[in-house]
């Protein structure tokens, strides 16, 4: 009340002046018709979400949570439905143009225009109104700018924790209103674009481990190199199921103590450093000392150069696990327990059987034998020992692999190139945002009425 009396008592141009940023905040020039100013003064409403506890029913209007929003939509299809008193509703129903801006964490780097949903939201939303153009308003709360400041401003203990506060005194700049819809317009168009080549190049990034699959199940059922068999007369007939065992000599990993560990010594492969087919021996490593390594655990979990690590403990029903790495030029590591490691025989071509483990043929076998209570998932290197697998000769093992590695290096290259355009397009996105709040998109028209009388329509 003693704020609302104080607000009051200022003449109109000294509510201008309180609404104007100066001139040693402004952190760059503006066009000579716009103005700096911030969130607060062109935005009102600055609401927390419904904090009464819910009732989820199949009836009643969707509660939006945080995890409802991101990349400038809400998705409300997944959104339980609540309970709730009509007064409640009028309060916090989400309205056209509401802009909702998570209270913390990662989730919440969106800011959106909401359209007309039926719903109120969660009480670590924030929901506001904008007195300006909503969708100009919006793309603002996606500019470096604005996380910038966010950063800064909006620490908590372990992540951002915004708050009204915080938002209302975010400085922001301000366009006359028609300039705001031509930016719009603008931003629209040229992300319209971007966004048709997104979605071609994230096409290929999702269909990358399909084609994978794919690509391995010719391989080991014969139909990579059928012409190479027809142009040798060599039949299928010349394939056949050998066990791993047979191919490979079987070493379960190792039971370290932990209490053990130590800085330096012999380093201990562990379940973390290996996932998605990668060896990272940077991911917390740990060590055991040379003191502690007898021959005994050395003939059991020495690795050497072009050994095969299979991990076999994940996540229950995930398939998160059971990936097979090769390791090429060790310098002192051990596996540790629950690691399968296999020393290829000289009757087998090491990259075959690699490959071949990396298959959906191997894998469902593999998981068909999966145990472990809710939540941890196990298989038996027992049981990996034994899995048949088609092998032909040796020469075709050969022709196999010099195919498998040219294909997928195309495929690799495909990926990554699908990867940096995806990145390329994150930042000319950042890029124009950024020109489009300097007045740099070519769309200003320095003849129309200054922004700094559309602040005094909108303060006064």
């Amino acid at each position: 009340m003693a704020r609302a009396k104080k607000e009051a008592a200022l003449t109109p141009e000294e509510r201008l002046q309180a609404a104007l940023v100066p001139d040693w905040e402004r952190p760059y020039k503006l066009p000579e018709n716009w103005c700096w100013t911030t969130v607060g003064t062109i935005c009102d409403g600055f609401q927390y979400g419904y904090t009464e506890k819910a009732t989820f029913e199949k009836i009643g209007p969707h509660f939006i949570r945080i995890t409802d929003i991101g990349d400038g939509i809400i998705n409300d299809s997944g959104a339980p439905y609540c309970k709730i008193d009509s007064d409640s509703f009028i309060k916090y129903k989400i309205n056209k143009d509401d802009i909702l801006i998570a209270r913390m964490g990662s989730v919440g780097e969106n800011g959106l225009a909401t359209h007309n949903i039926d719903g109120v939201f969660a009480s670590y939303l924030i929901r506001i109104v904008p007195r300006s153009n909503a969708k100009y308003v919006c793309n603002f709360l996606q500019t470096n700018l604005y996380w910038g400041q966010i950063s800064e401003k909006a620490q908590g203990t372990t992540r951002l924790n915004v708050n009204a506060n915080v938002l209302k005194n975010l400085i922001i700049p301000l366009a006359p209103l028609a300039e705001q819809q031509r930016i719009v317009d603008r931003i629209e168009s040229l992300f319209a674009k971007l966004n048709e080549a997104k979605e071609k190049a994230q096409a290929v990034l999702d269909s990358f481990e399909t084609r994978k699959a794919a690509i391995l199940h010719k391989a080991f059922t014969g139909e990579l190199t059928a012409k190479w068999r027809e142009e040798r007369g060599v039949g299928m007939e010349s394939w056949e199921k050998r066990r791993i065992n047979e191919l490979a000599r079987p070493r379960a990993g190792y039971a370290f103590d932990s209490k053990e560990f130590s800085n330096t010594g012999y380093q201990v492969v562990r379940m973390g450093n290996l996932y998605g087919e990668t060896l990272d021996l940077f991911r917390k490593p740990v060590f055991i000392s040379e003191d502690d390594v007898d021959d005994s655990i050395l003939n059991r979990a020495l690795i050497k150069d072009g050994d095969i690590l299979i991990t076999l403990t994940g996540t229950k029903y995930k398939r998160d696990y059971g990936y097979a790495v090769c390791v090429s030029s060790p310098n002192k590591l051990l596996v540790n327990q629950r690691i399968l490691c296999l020393t290829p025989f000289a009757c087998v071509e090491r990259n075959y059987l690699l490959y071949y483990l990396k298959s959906n043929l191997f894998r469902d076998v593999f998981f068909s034998c999966e145990t472990g209570g809710v939540n941890q998932g196990n298989v038996s290197s027992k049981f990996v020992e034994n899995i048949e697998i088609p092998i032909p000769t040796f020469d075709e093992q050969l022709e196999i692999t010099t195919v498998l590695d040219r294909t997928l290096a195309h495929e690799q290259q495909a990926k990554e190139a699908a990867e940096a355009v995806l990145d390329q397009i994150d930042l000319m996105k950042k890029s124009i945002l950024a020109r489009a709040f300097r007045g740099e998109l070519g769309t200003n028209d320095p003849s129309e009425e200054s922004a700094v009388e559309l602040l005094k329509r909108t303060i006064l």
